[in-house]
């Protein structure tokens, strides 16, 4: 069977992806959610003119030089707007946030004042407009500010409770459950026997998940029987996942079951081995509406494809507007040596030149089982299939890793 391209498989994955239905969630609740509508202010922001600074409202035209002296006649506190109207030679004691009163057009801070009974004199000319916020200066009532596919930051829910929302519509998270396989596999704490491993793929896969915003489910390590990986893929169905991931067991060793399992249990297989390094032993199909990604075991593939593909899936569920990682330019740290028929993402240090060009430095030892490295890179070199050897300072280019 040939390989997939890269493109290809990304292209099945996310073939029908369509973003999972909304909900109404309160405002607290919401960092991070993904918007599922169009947001519209419900109100004017500010609603009125208002001070920007502590001071005096006034008419420009009677405080237009420093001759000018004005009779003070009350006092504007926020949310205590004044109720008469400033007439010719008054002023009126304003606080920041302060309606200003009908009449006056202009505020004079009070360090440009001087204070002589309930009268002031000024030591700075007024000028229309000055220390006032404008009605409507920071948005005006129905102007659309936050848009649908938006992943909310802590800014913007500063700026949906300024428009007057206490709940916003989202899309409903993704639930990504997963399942690791092999019977060499032992638990983080333990002391591993002859021939076993520690079991680190699922908490980065779960952690990337996570920080894209599905709900996880950790399966725990299914043996390498048909059975009990049939019972791991039964338990996602049970817990209605919308994606489950699988680690291990994806190559053509006698041991390698869980792509047997999957068919067995009806799942639809849309491909199985791609064209790329590390990761060529991955696989991707549908169980009923349930999207099934295998993941190859070695470590370094297991987080690479899930970085490339699942990232992607969870972004489209959830109805993103960005759902592709952004390809960035770099020049090349170091020579790397001509690629095979195989895309190939390496491992990489960034650093910054004198001029701000990054350098993207391929890590030495690109074998995929090397946590090290993995951990210590920022970045995946893209390298085209059959592309020529490079030079130290060439162009390339490359995919930021998560902080």
């Amino acid at each position: 069977m040939a390989l997939m391209p890269v493109a290809d498989a990304l292209a099945a994955i996310l073939a029908g992806a369509e973003p999972l239905p909304e909900e109404m969630i309160a405002l607290e609740a919401a960092y991070h959610r993904v918007l599922a509508r169009d947001v519209a202010a419900r109100r004017t922001q500010p609603p009125q003119a208002m001070s920007a600074m502590d001071g005096y409202a006034v008419r420009a035209s009677d405080a237009a030089d420093t001759s000018a002296r004005l009779k003070v006649i009350g006092e504007v506190a926020a949310g205590r707007p004044f109720e008469r109207k400033v007439g010719k030679g008054e002023a009126v004691r304003i606080f920041t946030g302060g309606v200003i009163p009908d009449g006056a057009d202009a505020v004079i801070i009070q360090e440009d004042t001087a204070v002589d009974g309930d009268h002031i004199t000024i030591t700075e000319a007024a000028v229309p407009g000055r220390h006032i916020r404008a009605a409507g200066v920071d948005f005006r009532e129905g102007d659309v500010l936050l848009k649908r596919g938006r992943r909310l930051t802590d800014r913007d829910l500063s700026l949906a409770a300024g428009m007057n929302y206490p709940e916003l519509a989202v899309r409903r998270r993704p639930k990504v459950a997963v399942l690791g396989t092999g019977d060499e596999l032992v638990m983080p704490g333990t002391s591993p026997g002859p021939g076993q491993i520690v079991y680190s793929n699922g908490y980065a896969l779960r952690a990337l998940a996570r920080a894209e915003g599905a709900e996880v489910a950790d399966l725990g390590i299914a043996a390498d029987t048909l059975a009990a990986t049939a019972e791991g893929i039964r338990r996602a169905r049970e817990l209605e996942a919308d994606i489950l991931i699988t680690m291990g067991g994806a190559s053509v060793g006698d041991h390698d079951l869980v792509k047997r399992s999957l068919e067995a249990e009806g799942t639809d297989m849309a491909f199985w081995r791609i064209a790329m390094r590390p990761g060529k032993p991955m696989m991707h199909g549908r169980l009923g509406a349930m999207r099934v990604i295998g993941l190859p075991g070695n470590p370094v593939s297991s987080y690479v494809c899930g970085f490339l593909f699942l990232v992607p899936l969870i972004r489209a569920l959830l109805g993103r507007d960005t759902i592709h990682h952004v390809r960035e330019r770099a020049v090349l740290g170091r020579d790397l040596a001509a690629n095979d028929q195989r895309e190939d993402y390496l491992r990489a240090w960034l650093e910054e030149r004198a001029d701000g060009v990054p350098v993207a430095v391929a890590v030495t030892h690109q074998d995929s089982s090397l946590l090290g490295n993995l951990a210590a890179a920022r970045a995946l070199v893209i390298r085209a299939p059959l592309a020529p050897a490079a030079v130290k300072g060439s162009r390339c280019e490359f995919l930021r890793l998560p902080d």
